[in-house]
């Protein structure tokens, strides 16, 4: 019966045992590890919560190129090269092996003269929006397709709240989801 006090209740008495002095015990250590680890920072979009953040390249169909995982408080313009070199080259029977694209779309985090310069020099055409010229819809038309890729991998539980203290197992897992989304398109080709 809830709400009504009698002796046969299971309710749980929380006053303190008679001779008690009112001290505390003595915290002991959490069981499981404090959340962070390697590769995490303050989320400047969460209210400080340690995170991770992922940086995705993907083809114009969603296939997965490169993938890199960094702290949540990490800024979007500083890691554009290190996602560009991090593309494997693809092997063809014969001829040079195609590194890069030819042109990239990016939202506006991306957009700085140092990124600029840099995809300029690797030969590759920006596509970035510009703060305060160009609209947020134009560049929509092509975003959708990294914003879809980034959704298949959150379909995975072990990739959608990180769980590793580790980086190393998260990048792996990771890898292996973006290997399982190659795979499914291999299957959709050939069957």
């Amino acid at each position: 019966m809830f709400g009504i006090a009698s002796t046969e209740s299971s309710w749980i008495d929380s006053a303190k045992p008679i001779g008690s002095t009112g001290a505390e015990p003595p915290s002991t250590p959490p069981r499981w590890p404090l959340p962070g680890g390697e590769k995490t920072g303050k989320n400047p979009t969460d209210r400080g919560k340690q995170g991770t953040k992922r940086h995705l390249v993907v083809d114009r169909q969603g296939i997965p190129l490169a993938i890199l995982l960094t702290a949540a408080n990490v800024n979007e313009t500083t890691m554009l090269e290190q996602s560009l070199d991090a593309i494997q080259p693809i092997k063809r029977p014969r001829g040079r092996p195609r590194k890069r694209p030819d042109k990239l779309h990016a939202d506006k985090g991306y957009e700085s003269k140092k990124n600029l310069a840099a995809l300029r020099q690797r030969g590759i055409t920006p596509r970035i929006a510009r703060k305060g010229v160009e609209s947020k819809k134009k560049l929509g038309r092509h975003r959708w397709v990294v914003e879809r890729t980034h959704s298949w991998l959150n379909r995975k539980k072990r990739l959608k709240v990180r769980y590793e203290r580790r980086a190393d197992i998260h990048e792996a897992f990771l890898k292996i989801g973006c290997a399982l989304i190659c795979w499914s398109f291999v299957q959709q080709w050939f069957c």
